[in-house]
């Protein structure tokens, strides 16, 4: 039995599918390879930068793990910024399901706020936050890899921001709640940095602590101006 576009066709092992265009099934064969192929250049380039760093992470050394040619990897990337900029965008879009997924489950009430926080945290201090911070700072001296990475970057903030709209709890201007989420992005980040070079994480959990308290504050006033 074959499934095919809604199409439900029986036969014997040894039966032609007449029934079905040979164009078509070869066309979607070669779409789901080329699916696959690429989806496997992705997450062998995550597994190198998380493991290797962006510095020893060579389109020779993903194409090994990827099991995939060169030639098939030029097929899909033709430069080693096109590959990386394709890898935060894959990056980029789980964890931001991440976020979507666990921002349903956000309590409500002032616990939804400091919940907020550590969601975020947690999605920068992970293991697919590793690889993007290793982009993010190799970007720092290649001009190439800044230009393709900022625009995937801003969609993120941009994603983030929609997304934090959505599940604060506070009743602040946009505006106000926009410096609220940048701040608490670019705290997690630099203790994200601060984590992979070894920093306390005691000193870690009093900083996001104080961050938390201050923002409370802020609910706190925005929820009495609203009675």
């Amino acid at each position: 039995m074959y499934m095919l576009v809604g199409l439900t066709v029986k036969c014997e092992p040894d039966q032609v599918l007449e029934e079905v265009p040979v164009s078509l099934r070869t066309h979607r064969t070669q779409q789901e390879r080329s699916e696959l192929t690429r989806e496997a250049l992705l997450e062998a380039t995550i597994a190198c930068l998380v493991e290797l760093g962006y510095a020893r992470t060579t389109v020779q050394e993903i194409c090994a793990r990827a099991g995939v040619s060169r030639g098939a990897q030029q097929h899909h990337f033709t430069t080693k910024a096109e590959l990386m900029t394709a890898a935060l965008e894959h990056l980029f879009s789980r964890m931001t399901s991440q976020l979507r997924a666990a921002a349903a489950a956000l309590p409500p009430g002032r616990a939804r706020v400091t919940a907020g926080i550590d969601m975020l945290w947690e999605s920068y201090s992970g293991t697919l936050s590793t690889a993007a911070m290793e982009l993010w700072v190799a970007a720092r001296t290649d001009p190439e890899l800044r230009e393709a990475l900022t625009p995937v970057d801003r969609a993120l903030g941009h994603a983030t921001l929609e997304l934090y709209r959505d599940a604060s709890g506070l009743s602040v201007p946009d505006a106000e709640l926009e410096t609220y989420m940048l701040l608490s992005v670019h705290l997690v980040r630099g203790l994200a940095l601060d984590a992979m070079i070894g920093g306390g994480a005691e000193r870690r959990s009093k900083l996001l602590d104080e961050w938390k308290s201050a923002i409370l504050d802020r609910y706190a006033a925005a929820t009495d101006s609203a009675r």
